[in-house]
C-alpha cells in the first residue's frame, strides 16, 4: 500500500472512496452552496472595503477568489465558451435571489418570498442543467438515485424515472435536479 504523503492527498482519497458515482452530485451540491457563499464573501469584502475605506478588505478578495475558483474546478473541470462565467453568475444570482426571499419572508410577505425561492431554485437548476449538458445537448452520464429505505441501504441505487408532472424544459430540469442532486443521499 502506498503511503499517503499529505493531508490533502488523504482528504482526496477519502472523498474518492465515498463516491459511488464518478460524478457524485450530492457532494457537488454541498460544494455549490459553498461556492455561492464564497462569491458572497467576495462581494461583501468589496463593499466593506468601499464603506470603511480599509483596503485590507480588498486585499482578501484574491484569496477568497482562489478558493472559489479551486472549488469550481471540482465541478466544472472542462467547459466551452462562457460556461464558467455563466455558472458563476447562476450560482451568485441563485444565492442573492434566495437572500431577498428570506428578507421578504421575515417581513411577512410570504407570496413574494415563495416566488423568489422558486426563482432561486430555477437558477440553481439552470446551473446543473448547463453543467450536466442538459441545456446544450451534451448530456453527461449521471446515474439518478432515489433515496433508499434504511433496510435496503446495501442494495445498489435505483435509477429514478422522470416525474410525469414535469412540464416544459424548466419542469423537466427541476425534476431531474430533484432526483439527481440530493444532498441527503449518502
Amino acid at each position: 500500500m502506498k503511503k499517503i504523503e499529505s493531508v490533502q492527498e488523504f482528504v482526496e482519497k477519502l472523498d474518492a472512496a465515498k463516491k459511488v458515482n464518478p460524478k457524485d452530485l450530492s457532494s457537488d451540491q454541498d460544494l455549490t452552496i459553498g461556492i455561492m457563499n464564497l462569491i458572497s464573501i467576495e462581494e461583501h469584502l468589496m463593499f466593506s472595503g468601499a464603506k470603511t475605506g480599509k483596503t485590507q478588505f480588498y486585499d482578501l478578495i484574491n484569496e477568497v477568489r482562489e478558493m472559489r475558483k479551486n472549488a469550481m474546478l471540482k465541478i466544472i473541470p472542462a467547459y466551452e465558451g462562457e460556461v464558467w462565467c455563466i455558472s458563476k453568475h447562476l450560482l451568485a444570482a441563485a444565492m442573492r435571489v434566495f437572500e431577498v426571499g428570506t428578507k421578504a419572508l421575515a417581513a411577512g410577505d410570504k407570496e413574494t418570498a415563495y416566488s423568489l425561492f422558486d426563482q432561486s431554485y430555477e437558477l440553481y437548476c439552470m446551473f446543473w442543467g448547463l453543467n450536466m449538458g442538459m441545456l446544450t445537448g451534451d448530456k453527461k452520464d449521471v446515474k439518478v438515485a432515489k433515496k433508499v429505505a434504511p433496510a435496503k441501504a446495501a442494495q445498489a441505487p435505483v435509477v429514478a424515472k422522470e416525474e410525469k408532472t414535469a412540464k416544459g424544459g424548466m419542469g423537466k430540469l427541476k425534476s431531474w435536479v430533484k432526483n439527481a442532486v440530493n444532498c441527503c443521499i449518502e
